[in-house]
C-alpha cells in the first residue's frame, strides 16, 4: 500500500486510488527558463507517476501552462514582445528540459488562454451559487461564504493575509469586502489581453484557470493535486474554495506539495534571480545526473544547491552504469518499490541503489523505476 503525506490532513496517509488516477500539477508561467526548483517539482511527480504505473494504474496527469498572468505580461513589456510569443518560446524550452530529464508525457498540457470560455462558465457557476460578488468592475470570491477556507494550509488569518500580500493577492484592494477575498475576473490594463464577459471585458484572475482546467480535463474530483509548497496559499487554498463552491463536490482527495529548492540562503525564484537553469546544467552534465541530484533529496524537505551536487551525481550515475551485467537486481527493485511506497522516499531508494551497485548488482531495473535509463547512451545535451 502506498502512503503519502497529505497537506490538508497534515500526516502521512494511505493513497489508494482506483484503477484510473487523476492528477493535476500546477505548471509554469512561461516567461523565463526552467530552473532547478521547477525541475524538482516535476521530477518528483514523475517518479510518483512511474510507481503508480508500475502498480498497474492508468495515470492521467494534467499540467497547465499559465500564459495569462501578470509576471508574463510584465516580462513581455520589458522585452517589447507579444506575451504569447514570449510564452510559446519559453514553453518550448521548458518542454525540451522535461524531455531531456526523461519525464513521462503528460495526459494534457492545457494553456490558460485556451480556457477562457470554460473560465467564464465557471465564474457564472460560482456567482449563481452565491459565493461571489461584483465590485469595481471585478468579480471576487467571498471567503465569508465558505467556512472551511483555510483548511488546506491551516495557516492563521494573519499568515494568510501576509502570504496573499507577498504573492499577488492585493490585500489593500478597496473593492474587497475582506482582504482574503480573491479575484475571479478583473479589467485588463491597456496593453493586456481582454475578453468579453457578461460582467464586463477583462481577464481571469490567477487561481480560476486551474479550477476551470481541472474540471474540463479531469472532472469534479481529482485524486491528487499539488505543485510546489509555495502554492499551498493562496493558490491551492483558493482553488479548492472556488471549485467546491462551483460544483458542490469535493475537489481533491489528496494534496501533495514539493518543498522549495534554495540557493544563497533563499528559495530559488525568478524575482530574486538566484537561479540554476536546467538548460545550462544539461549543456555540461548528463541529464540523468540532474535527475539523480534532485531525487537524492526527499520531496518534503527543503534543500540547497551546492557546487558539489552535480559532480557527486555524475559519479553516482557512472557507478550505477558500471553495474550493468552484474547479478540479478530483482530484490533491489522490490526494495526500491517499498521505499517509494513509504511517502516517496527517494533518498532511501537512491541509497539502496548505491549500495547494490557497489555490491555488483545490476541496478538497471531499479534505476529505470526512478526515471534514469542506464542502458541509453546519453551525454550532455
Amino acid at each position: 500500500m502506498m502512503r503519502l503525506h497529505d497537506t490538508a490532513r497534515r500526516e502521512v496517509v494511505a493513497f489508494e486510488p482506483g484503477p484510473l488516477v487523476r492528477m493535476y500539477t500546477c505548471g509554469i508561467t512561461p516567461y523565463d527558463a526552467t530552473h532547478l526548483g521547477h525541475a524538482a517539482t516535476f521530477v518528483f511527480y514523475d517518479v510518483l507517476q512511474r510507481r503508480l504505473i508500475d502498480l498497474g494504474h492508468e495515470v492521467r496527469c494534467v499540467r497547465n501552462v499559465t500564459d495569462v498572468d501578470d509576471p508574463l505580461f510584465a516580462k513581455a513589456r520589458e522585452l517589447g514582445v507579444h506575451y504569447l510569443d514570449l510564452a510559446a518560446g519559453e514553453e518550448a524550452r521548458f518542454n525540451r528540459d522535461m524531455v531531456a530529464l526523461d519525464a513521462l508525457p503528460m495526459y494534457s498540457m492545457p494553456r490558460a488562454s485556451s480556457a477562457i470560455p470554460d473560465i467564464r462558465g465557471f465564474i457564472g457557476m460560482v456567482l449563481e451559487r452565491g459565493f461571489a460578488y461584483e465590485a469595481g468592475g471585478s468579480i471576487y470570491f467571498d471567503v465569508s461564504k465558505f467556512p472551511s477556507f483555510g483548511t488546506v494550509s491551516h495557516y492563521s488569518r494573519e499568515q494568510m493575509i501576509e502570504f496573499a500580500r507577498q504573492r499577488g493577492g492585493n490585500v489593500e484592494d478597496p473593492h474587497k469586502r475582506d482582504p482574503l477575498d480573491f479575484v475571479l475576473w478583473h479589467p485588463s490594463a491597456g496593453d493586456e489581453p481582454a475578453w468579453d464577459a457578461t460582467w464586463g471585458p477583462g481577464r481571469p484572475g490567477w487561481h480560476i484557470e486551474c479550477s476551470a482546467l481541472a474540471l474540463r480535463e479531469l472532472g469534479e474530483t481529482i485524486d491528487l493535486h499539488g505543485g510546489g509548497s509555495d502554492l499551498i496559499f493562496p493558490h491551492h487554498e483558493c482553488e479548492r474554495a472556488q471549485s467546491e463552491a462551483a460544483t458542490g463536490a469535493p475537489f481533491v482527495r489528496h494534496w501533495m506539495h514539493v518543498a522549495m529548492v534554495c540557493k544563497d540562503g533563499q528559495k530559488m525564484s525568478k524575482s530574486l534571480g538566484n537561479l540554476v537553469f536546467v538548460d545550462q546544467l544539461r549543456a555540461q552534465w548528463d541529464p540523468r545526473s540532474i535527475r539523480l541530484a534532485i531525487i537524492e533529496h526527499h520531496y518534503r524537505r527543503e534543500w540547497s544547491w551546492d557546487e558539489e551536487l552535480m559532480p557527486r551525481n555524475s559519479r553516482r550515475l557512472a557507478a550505477w552504469r558500471d553495474s550493468l551485467g552484474g547479478t540479478n537486481g530483482a530484490g533491489l527493485t522490490d526494495a526500491v518499490r517499498a521505499a517509494l511506497d513509504d511517502d516517496l522516499d527517494t533518498p532511501v531508494a537512491v541509497a539502496l541503489v548505491d549500495a547494490a551497485a557497489v555490491a555488483g548488482v545490476d541496478v538497471a531495473e531499479a534505476s529505470a523505476l526512478l526515471g534514469a535509463d542506464l542502458r541509453r547512451e546519453i551525454g550532455p545535451r
